[in-house]
């Protein structure tokens, strides 16, 4: 498809993290890669982990998410942002989780919150703080990253791939050009039969809950943790309308959320907007999670 060309695109542009600001500490690095975290069904389910090798912990915790229309990408897609935001004093990890067709919803978000019920059970081994665990997902991974935060462990999607004493819940969450919101259908039919009837299961006219269930929008509560958001406005495979859809329910739910629309962008953005994305990622979390 060519939309899904233009999508591996964004998502390469978007592999590319920010250097240390000036005068900012830069931590040397350890790197462990094919940690298994869990179980999928009978798959051994793998992430790869970057940490501060020196300095003093416990230090925050991110979980990155790849995008790919949740049938392609591989967690490799965002190792190098892992390495930098272990420069910058964070445990980061990037995980892998089943695909579709051949794994329908919920596999896919249950993987992510065994990644960070694993996190939690191995906080003292790797020197990561269990109460500061962030997410940030691109597409299809920043729609897993809002599950991870919206959904709580009361909702059926826990899963059971590991470490079930320990709680799935995040402390703050990223989304790029997410989508959250599948309640209400917007879109084609040719992406619902290419991407979201093998993803879910089945078409929206033949049995719409699961695709409620799968909507991040859904599950908001007061509870919820902040989220900010990067949307183009221009996206017509994700329209923005799902990240300001999201982000006005979190508002007036009395949660932070913040929308940066990217204006004339779509599915990803390149150069200097990159850039200036990236860092408000980063100071983001660095507030949300370290201070």
């Amino acid at each position: 498809m060519k939309r899904f060309g233009a999508l591996g695109l964004a998502l390469c542009a978007l592999a590319f993290w920010l250097p240390p600001t000036p005068g900012q500490e830069k931590h040397k690095i350890a790197v462990e890669k094919d940690l298994v975290y869990g179980k999928g069904g009978d798959e051994e389910l793998k992430l790869d982990l970057a940490r501060p090798a020196d300095g003093k912990g416990p230090f925050p915790c991110i979980v990155c998410i790849h995008g790919g229309g949740w049938r392609a990408g591989k967690r490799q897609d965002v190792a190098k942002q892992i390495e930098q935001l272990a420069e910058r004093g964070f445990v980061a990890v990037t995980v892998s989780y089943r695909l579709s067709p051949k794994h329908k919803f919920p596999a896919q978000i249950e993987d992510c919150k065994a990644a960070v019920r694993w996190l939690r059970a191995n906080a003292k081994k790797y020197d990561l703080n269990p109460d500061r665990i962030g997410a940030v997902g691109y597409s299809a991974g920043g729609h897993l990253a809002c599950l991870l935060g919206a959904a709580n462990g009361k909702d059926g999607l826990e899963g059971k791939g590991g470490n079930a004493d320990q709680s799935s819940q995040v402390q703050a969450v990223v989304s790029f050009f997410g989508p959250t919101d599948f309640v209400t259908k917007t879109w084609s039919k040719k992406l619902e039969d290419d991407i979201l009837a093998p993803f879910l299961g089945c078409a929206y006219d033949d049995d719409s809950g699961p695709y409620k269930k799968c909507s991040p929008i859904a599950y908001i509560t007061k509870d919820a943790p902040p989220f900010l958001f990067f949307h183009g406005d221009k996206d017509k495979l994700v329209q923005i309308e799902h990240s300001q859809k999201m982000a006005k329910k979190l508002q007036e739910a009395g949660v932070y959320a913040k929308l940066v629309t990217m204006e004339g962008e779509a599915h990803g953005w390149r150069g200097e907007k990159l850039t200036r994305t990236l860092e408000q990622t980063m100071k983001f979390f660095e507030e949300k999670l370290k201070k």
